[in-house]
């Protein structure tokens, strides 16, 4: 089975700025990639490849095993830009009967009335896009990326102008999505976002890979912390190392008060990883 995104080798320079300097990267069915780097890492131009939006000057993209911006690719695709606009006189279900004209979709006022119940917008089938908070424009958004059933979402910034109970209800939204096996490359700048739904993170910079791995593999061990009658000390070991540490403080006639295992964060890893370039 193809995945539903494939990048090999994919290079993509602007005269003489390179955004893209070999990236390998994979998405699989139902899985969520979350893409994180700099201002200029190249992250939007990845996403605007898998989109079909620009060519690679190198190297390939496939979206379902089909070349990436071709019409095979297109059908298999949702995207949600970050900087979205829809017409603000606009009802919700008027959006999405021209979305499903754009797409081909026939699911007609079944396939709309599913995407509103699925996004908690159902009550608001008749309400103006102007008339939206930006949450609701948000989840709207998302809803329009899915008509047609893709595969693949592509969601650029999807939560970044969202407040926390917004945020929250993304979050949610994304994880039915995967329940039903669709695959999501999520760009985005936050972190915490990023930590919380994504089952592999991907860290570009100055476009390349330069860290990738789950959120659990990328926060590693950075010791025991432990609390004697002596003070705090960091002894080098992992959580397994506890038990034994502890017993040989108190064989040694030391009064143990407290234990901490220490970690890193998906923070400090990318904090790691991109050096001071900044955001």
């Amino acid at each position: 089975m193809s995945a539903a995104l494939s990048v090999s080798a994919l290079e993509k320079r602007y005269g003489s700025t390179t955004a893209l300097a070999g990236v390998d990267l994979e998405v699989n069915e139902g899985e969520l990639v979350g893409l994180l780097g700099p201002n200029g890492a190249g992250k939007s131009t990845l996403v605007k490849i898998a989109s079909g939006l620009v060519r690679p000057t190198r190297g390939q993209a496939e979206v379902c095993g089909a070349r990436a911006g071709s019409l095979e690719a297109r059908r298999q695709i949702g995207y949600l830009a970050e900087l979205f606009r829809f017409p603000g006189w606009y009802s919700a279900d008027e959006l999405l009967v021209l979305h499903q004209r754009l797409s081909g979709s026939g699911g007609g006022a079944a396939e709309r009335g599913e995407l509103l119940e699925l996004v908690g917008l159902s009550d608001a089938r008749d309400r103006r896009v102007e008339a939206m908070s930006k949450g609701m424009q948000q989840r709207l958004g998302i809803a329009q990326a899915l008509v047609g059933t893709p595969k693949l979402l592509l969601l650029d910034e999807p939560t970044s102008a969202l407040d926390p109970v917004g945020r929250r209800t993304v979050r949610q939204l994304l994880e039915e999505l995967q329940s039903r096996g669709t695959s999501v490359l999520l760009n985005s700048h936050l972190l915490s976002e990023i930590e919380l739904v994504c089952d592999r993170v991907v860290i570009l910079l100055r476009g390349k890979v330069v860290s990738e791995g789950s959120p659990a593999e990328l926060s590693r061990g950075r010791g025991v912390e432990i609390e004697t009658d002596e003070g705090t000390r960091v002894y080098d070991g992992t959580r397994e190392d506890v038990p034994r540490l502890v017993a040989e403080l108190v064989a040694a006639g030391r009064k143990v008060y407290g234990v901490q295992v220490l970690t890193s964060t998906l923070e400090d890893t990318y904090l790691e990883a991109v050096g001071g370039e900044t955001s």
